[in-house]
């Protein structure tokens, strides 16, 4: 039976070659994210258009915080998504009501993610955006 006041295996000390493979795991994670998941495409292009855009109108340090800020959110919440599918497609690959709920909650947290990227950007984009309309 688990002590509960011990952990549950010896804690190591810090290993380089460890730490150095975390990144190697975690590039491979993103490089399956970025290959492998179809919205993850339509993010990669709304970043790379959010960072032309921002480089063109020239927005301010606050501004690009703001911009970096909102994109890592919708990727984050896009890889928590993926794994969280991928893990309950190898753990029940047939149809499942509560597992199509929480693929589906998952889901929601990437499209509350995105919605709120979009507001930044129109925050941001925006007003510079109206005045130079308005300005021609």
């Amino acid at each position: 039976m688990l002590n509960p006041h011990e952990p549950p295996c010896a804690p190591t000390g810090f290993n380089v070659r460890a730490r150095l493979k975390s990144f190697v795991y975690a590039g491979r994670g993103l490089r399956w994210l970025v290959w492998d998941e179809h919205n993850a495409w339509l993010h990669f292009a709304a970043s790379v258009i959010v960072i032309v855009l921002g480089f063109t109108l020239r927005i301010s340090l606050e501004d690009w915080r703001w911009i970096v800020l909102a994109m890592a959110l919708v990727w984050i919440a896009e890889a928590i998504n993926t794994a969280i599918e991928d893990l309950c497609d190898h753990l029940n690959p047939d149809f499942d009501p509560a597992i199509g709920r929480v693929k589906d909650l998952a889901a929601g947290g990437v499209l509350i993610a995105s919605m709120a990227a979009i507001v930044i950007g129109l925050l941001t984009f925006g007003p510079i955006l109206l005045s130079r309309i308005i300005r021609e």
